[in-house]
């Protein structure tokens, strides 16, 4: 296995010196909401990538962020509500991150709930009487696209509207239903009158459960973290505040190890649900909780009991999981209705299913293996924990083994991790060079290299991305596009992150070298990538060598569409060698080019989008006759596309076969693996991918025919 100088893995170290005088000139404030903030401002001042002024500008740009962030409907506050606000703490915050009083998110957050209040009021009494959906009106949900209301009496045009259009989607769905069910003995016609009651009860649920939430899952700490990840997100989306207890989860899903019950959950009808049970899991071996079970109450041992209403599953997942060996006591509401208080110790459970995959795709006389890496993951916490590039590894053995021609590695939606895994983990498809570039703030470039002169596989490559592929997916794209030595297929640009944080937990007594903190954790952006060609993957990402049309082209959720996103820039070249391909990548992009413009599939995804792209940024009628033809509209869209994605004709996709019952002792994890190769049969893009594959392979071999080599040889 390849390795790296330790010095790489504490790449950033040096960065973090200055840490060491933070705070201790100072009296620590006495309230902890100041002591954060101030232990924010400094470590955004002093250590940040690229610092912003914290200035009054830079406070006016935190204020707007947070009345957005906590209205971002614009359906509580009132224009005078923000007019009153500003007057007071618009110019204000840049002094509280300097340690003075900690007053405006509690202003803001107290005039929130008045208006909460009374919105909660106003829906309630909205709901109590009939719609009239033969009224020819329009609704704006797009709070961007609105200014915050002048008078009470339009915020509730804006809630009236807004429930309307809810009950409106449940009242046309309730009529469709009547009308397939027409004839059928055992189905209860109902009036229009009854149905359009049904649909705003049901609409009264979904808003009571939003209510529920604000008042009892959304207090002063909850309003803090929001304000503080305002202040830390403006200096650059990637610069987040962790509460302790969101530390924790991030640790957890970064490493794919928790200590927990072993019960997955699901959101039902404003209840937290079991869904399944892991084998083997405490819950397991215990016999409760069982599936189908409602969690009510969750208590850590014996302390008293936190309820559970208003919570959403990520919430309750983060009060059941803890440390390994302690405690845990749940409030169960069994199917026939008795409550049973149950006792469990958390013990560990290991997210095998996120882990790396693979499988093989029989293509002709080809034979192609794939490999699934759904986040470059990494247990920091445990030398013998999971470690993505050690298991893409694995795979690549395995694939060897089964004797491919060629490799597809699907980095799509994958949205990055550790940068030591990515550097480790490109090395294996090249001899040795640099892989990326990482800059500081005090403008001092270094280069990150493999430096292991064996290699693990050589043959042909491929790698899938798409809009949601980040961080160090581009990292990998890029290297591997920069040296030649494999094709980059998918959206026309990744995300493009191209920034790198580390945890710093605030805690001052440390010297901020440890990563958790009881005050909480910054992940701060001290660093930025750039290709081993000089550019960075900085808000222009990675562009696909091969372009497919997709789906999610037209939304605008990469970097470059947020704001407060730091700029593309360039650095000096890294020499490096280009790898010896021994195919066209011109000749490559046509033949993938010609399949794309023949494939009425590709272009009824790309007609479709560009449609409903349009639809997504206009008005939606209120009116039941428009609203069902423009409903219809988007539906036979959104249907044609996904029966244009899934292949007609299956591609010949199986399971290694010392893993086709990979799972076998737990049903659910194997009846997921089975569907999972299901729909790799069906992909349209992975069969795609796997032509380009073809290409590269069959020129290849032209050319050591040409050669005189009489077979080709396969990749080692």
């Amino acid at each position: 296995m390849k390795r790296l100088p330790i010095v790489i893995m504490m790449i950033v170290a040096g960065s973090f010196l200055a840490f060491q005088t933070l705070g201790t000139d100072t009296k620590n404030p006495p309230d902890k909401y100041e002591k954060i903030l101030k232990l924010v401002g400094e470590m955004l001042t002093q250590a940040h990538y690229s610092p912003q002024a914290v200035n009054d500008d830079f406070s006016k740009k935190v204020f707007k962020k947070y009345v957005n962030d906590l209205d971002p409907e614009k359906n509580m506050f009132l224009a005078s509500d923000i007019n009153t606000l500003k007057g007071k703490y618009e110019t204000k915050i840049d002094d509280e991150l300097k340690g003075a009083p900690v007053t405006f998110f509690k202003a803001a957050g107290d005039m929130f709930n008045t208006r909460m209040e009374e919105a909660a009021a106003m829906c309630k009494e909205i709901l109590a009487k009939p719609f009239n959906f033969s009224v020819d009106e329009k609704v704006m949900l797009d709070g961007d696209k609105l200014e915050f209301a002048t008078t009470k009496e339009e915020i509730h045009e804006r809630w009236r509207k807004k429930l309307k259009f809810l009950a409106l989607e449940r009242y046309a769905d309730l009529l469709d239903t009547r009308e397939k069910n027409k004839g059928r003995d055992s189905f209860v016609v109902k009036s229009d009158v009854e149905l359009e009651k049904e649909a705003r009860e049901k609409t009264s649920k979904i808003v009571d459960r939003l209510f529920e939430r604000f008042r009892f899952k959304f207090n002063d700490d909850d309003k803090f973290n929001i304000f503080v990840n305002a202040i830390t997100t403006t200096m650059d989306p990637h610069t987040e505040f962790f509460p302790p207890v969101d530390k924790r989860y991030f640790d957890e899903e970064m490493s794919g190890r928790f200590f927990g019950i072993g019960a997955s959950l699901v959101y039902d009808d404003g209840n937290i649900k079991v869904a399944s049970i892991v084998t083997g899991g405490p819950a397991y071996k215990q016999g409760e909780p069982q599936t189908g079970d409602l969690i009510q109450k969750v208590a850590q041992g014996k302390e008293e009991a936190v309820d559970l209403t208003g919570f959403s599953v990520t919430d309750a997942v983060k009060l059941i999981r803890g440390k390994k060996g302690t405690e845990v006591t749940l409030t169960l509401k069994k199917a026939d209705g008795t409550l049973k208080t149950v006792s469990l110790i958390r013990d560990q459970i290991v997210q095998d299913e996120t882990f790396a995959r693979s499988a093989v795709v029989q293509s002709g006389n080809s034979k192609i293996g794939y490999i699934f890496l759904p986040e470059f993951y990494a247990d920091f916490e445990n030398p013998n924990g999971a470690r993505s590039y050690v298991d893409v590894a694995k795979e690549v053995m395995k694939l060897k083994e089964q004797n491919v021609d060629g490799i597809v590695i699907d980095l799509r939606n994958n949205g990055g991790g550790s940068l030591y895994d990515v550097v480790q983990m490109a090395g294996l498809f090249i001899e040795d060079g640099p892989i990326v570039q990482v800059k500081d703030k005090d403008n001092r470039p270094s280069v990150l290299k493999d430096k292991d002169k064996s290699l693990l596989y050589s043959g042909p490559l491929a790698v899938m991305v798409n809009e949601f592929s980040a961080s160090a997916s581009e990292i990998f794209a890029a290297a591997i596009q920069d040296y030649g030595r494999g094709v980059i297929i998918g959206s026309t640009s990744t995300y493009g992150k191209g920034t790198v944080q580390r945890n710093i937990g605030l805690d001052p007594e440390t010297g901020f070298s440890m990563s958790n903190s009881d005050l909480g954790t910054v992940k701060l952006t001290l660093q930025k990538f750039y290709r081993i060609n000089g550019g960075s993957t900085q808000l222009r990402g990675v562009a696909s060598d091969i372009v497919l049309p997709d789906q999610l082209e037209y939304l605008k959720v990469r970097e470059k569409d947020d704001p407060d996103a730091l700029p593309w820039d360039e650095i000096s070249k890294s020499p490096y060698a280009s790898w010896n391909a021994g195919y066209d990548l011109k000749t490559i992009r046509q033949l993938s080019n010609q399949r794309v413009l023949n494939s009425t599939a590709f272009q009824t995804i790309r007609k479709n989008t560009e449609w409903l792209n349009k639809e997504n940024n206009k008005e939606y009628s209120l009116q039941l006759d428009k609203y069902k033809k423009e409903q219809k509209q988007v539906r036979e869209a959104y249907a044609q596309m996904d029966s244009v994605r899934r292949l007609k004709t299956e591609i010949a996709v199986s399971a290694l076969p010392s893993e086709v019952n990979r799972w076998s002792d737990d049903k659910a994890k194997q009846d997921r693996f089975n569907q999972w190769l299901k729909s790799l049969r069906q992909d349209i893009y992975l069969d795609q991918a796997v032509k380009v594959v073809d290409d590269m392979i069959n020129q290849q071999n032209l050319a050591k025919a040409k050669n005189g080599e009489e077979k080709p040889k396969k990749p080692f």
